[in-house]
C-alpha cells in the first residue's frame, strides 16, 4: 500500500476544506469565527475521547513524550485558527490564506536544521509550485485590491508556523503512542486554549440554536473524520510531503463553494487549483515510489 499515508493526508485535506465551507455558511449566519473553531475542535475532541474509552486497555499508558508532542499538537492547531483569523481581520482572506499555507517551507527549513530530511530541487519545486497555485487560486497576486497591514502579515505567518508545529507534533507523537491517545489529549489543550479565547455567552447559545446541526456535522467532517485521516496518514509519510499534500485543502474549499454556495471561479484561478493538484499528484507518485 505504497500510497496509503498519502493517499489519507489527502482524504483529510478534503475533509478540511470541506469544513471550510460549512464555517462559511456559519460566519454567513452571524456566528464568531472563534466560536465555530471551538465547537470544531470540541466536537472532534468528544469523538477522540469516545474513542480512546472504547479501547482503553490499550490506550491508557501515556508516556512524558507523547503527552509533550500531542499537547504541541493541539497548541498548534489553536495558534493556526486563531492567527489564521487574526491575520483575515486584519488584511483579507486572500493574504490570510496565501501566508497560512506557507507552512511548507516552515517544515522544510525545520527539517533541514534538524537532519529529519535532506534539501533537493525536488522538494523546494514542489514548494514553489504550490505556493505559485495557492496565489492564483486566493487572487494574492492583484496587490492594488489587497490592504496589507503588518499585524495582518505576522499573523498570518503565524499561522503558518503554527501549522507547521501541530504538522511536527503529531508527527512525533502518532510514532509514540496510538491515535486515540494522542487526539485525545492534543484536541483536550484545543478546547481548553479556545474556551479561553472564544465569547462564552455566543458559545453556550450554539446549543439552543436551529444552526446546532451545522456545528456538529463541523466537528465531526472538519475534526473527529480528517484528523484520524491524518494522524493514520502522517505515521506514513515525512512531514514536509503531508504539509504539501494537505494543501488540496484550498482546492476543496474552493470546489465547496463553487458547487453549493454559488461562487465563481475565474481562468486564472482554475490554473491555480490545476497547478496545486498537478503538483501534488507528481508528488504522491514519487512519494510512492
Amino acid at each position: 500500500m505504497r500510497f496509503t499515508g498519502v493517499g489519507l493526508v489527502i482524504l483529510a485535506a478534503i475533509c478540511w476544506g470541506i469544513s471550510g465551507g460549512i464555517g462559511d455558511i456559519l460566519m454567513e449566519k452571524g456566528w464568531d469565527p472563534t466560536v465555530i473553531s471551538l465547537y470544531r475542535g470540541a466536537v472532534g475532541f468528544i469523538c477522540f475521547f469516545t474513542w480512546f474509552l472504547l479501547r482503553f486497555r490499550k490506550n491508557w499508558n501515556v508516556s512524558r513524550r507523547l503527552f509533550m508532542w500531542s499537547l504541541l499538537a493541539g497548541v498548534g492547531v489553536a495558534g493556526n485558527f486563531t492567527f489564521y483569523y487574526l491575520s483575515i481581520d486584519a488584511s483579507s482572506v486572500a493574504v490570510a490564506a496565501t501566508l497560512m499555507y506557507t507552512a511548507p517551507v516552515f517544515v522544510l527549513l525545520i527539517s533541514f536544521l534538524l537532519r529529519i530530511e535532506r534539501s533537493s530541487w525536488f522538494k523546494w519545486g514542489c514548494i514553489f509550485g504550490v505556493l505559485m497555485g495557492i496565489i492564483l487560486l486566493t487572487g494574492a497576486y492583484d496587490i492594488e485590491s489587497l490592504s496589507v497591514s503588518l499585524l495582518g502579515a505576522v499573523a498570518g505567518l503565524a499561522a503558518g508556523l503554527c501549522y507547521a508545529l501541530f504538522i511536527f507534533g503529531f508527527k512525533n507523537a502518532s510514532s509514540i503512542g496510538k491515535p486515540q491517545t494522542t487526539l485525545t489529549i492534543a484536541f483536550l489543550s484545543f478546547s481548553l486554549i479556545l474556551i479561553v479565547l472564544a465569547d462564552n455567552e455566543e458559545a453556550a447559545s450554539v446549543m439552543t440554536s436551529s444552526d446546532i446541526g451545522w456545528f456538529l456535522l463541523l466537528g465531526i467532517v472538519g475534526a473527529g473524520i480528517s484528523f484520524i485521516f491524518y494522524v493514520i496518514g502522517i505515521r506514513k509519510t515525512t512531514a514536509t510531503t503531508a504539509s504539501m499534500v494537505a494543501m488540496v485543502e484550498p482546492v476543496t474549499a474552493s470546489l465547496f463553494g463553487v458547487l453549493l454556495l454559488g461562487e465563481h471561479l475565474t481562468m486564472i484561478q482554475l490554473l491555480g487549483m490545476s497547478l496545486i493538484l498537478m503538483t501534488v499528484t507528481v508528488l504522491s507518485v514519487k512519494k510512492g515510489k
